[in-house]
């Protein structure tokens, strides 16, 4: 099995986006993640961008808990503050059903 290699900020973003969609998180597969330093004149952090697919007959349902009110959520993550977060562009509604989506996050150090 390949892992992927992320740093804590990003392992706690995608964990605070799973929360939101509670015990279904089973059903959405994370297909990519990247993240990039990020720095202005007073803020360290990541910027981070994830790309997620939704499969099943509730697909748009999930989709909809994981997205809904996204740019005015609460994150709980240790020692990092979500400045920023996203979903970036539309949703692709897949041939089988599934939705393919991207969220863009901004974490900086407390």
């Amino acid at each position: 099995m390949l892992k992927m290699a992320m740093s804590r900020a990003a392992s706690g973003l995608l964990r605070a986006l799973l929360e939101r969609i509670g015990d279904r998180s089973d059903r959405i597969l994370l297909s990519e993640i990247q993240s990039v330093d990020w720095q202005s004149l007073t803020f360290v952090g990541e910027r981070h961008e994830l790309r997620f697919r939704v499969a099943g007959p509730d697909a748009q349902f999930i989709y909809d808990r994981i997205t809904e009110k996204l740019d005015d959520a609460e994150f709980a993550i240790p020692r990092q503050i979500v400045a920023d977060v996203l979903v970036y562009g539309q949703p692709k509604r897949e041939e089988d059903g599934s939705i393919s989506f991207t969220i863009e996050g901004l974490t900086v150090q407390e």
